[in-house]
């Protein structure tokens, strides 16, 4: 509610939404374009869709230098990880600003092979990641064989 207050009162932008709302957020993605989301669940929910999209993110300096120490990956989304290379370009930490974040979109929005390089590499990824099995039962295996 804070966040889309700013948005339509402080930036004016009235093509703007932000959703919790699961029917509101499925709708809105099968009428969009193009999407500017976080790394995480909604980033392969708009990948699913078929939704060209860019990645922001940008977390404080303390929490960002303990995850690099841990984490080593270079990619944030994990389109990109599977992919190990950039597909779903990553706006992270002082990288993600105003002015990146409108170069990246517009240059997505001017060439529209990106989008659909963007689509194809990310579709490859997604089938590989699919599976017929149920996903909790294949999680409770694992964790099974670990624990065991």
């Amino acid at each position: 509610e804070l966040i889309q207050s700013f948005i339509t009162k402080n930036i004016n932008l009235s093509n703007c939404e932000t959703i919790r709302d699961e029917k509101i957020k499925n709708h809105l993605l099968s009428k969009s374009i193009f999407a500017v989301s976080k790394s995480g669940t909604v980033s392969l929910e708009i990948s699913n869709a078929k939704i060209p999209s860019i990645i922001i993110y940008k977390i404080n300096f303390i929490n960002y230098l303990i995850i690099k120490m841990l984490v080593k990956t270079k990619y944030a989304n994990i389109i990109n990880i599977a992919a190990k290379e950039e597909v779903i370009p990553e706006l992270l930490q002082s990288n993600c600003n105003a002015h990146n974040i409108y170069k990246y979109v517009v240059n997505f929005l001017d060439n529209p092979e990106k989008i659909t390089y963007q689509l194809n590499k990310i579709d490859l990824i997604l089938k590989t990641m699919k599976t017929e099995s149920n996903p909790a039962q294949l999680a409770a295996v694992s964790l099974n064989k670990l624990i065991i």
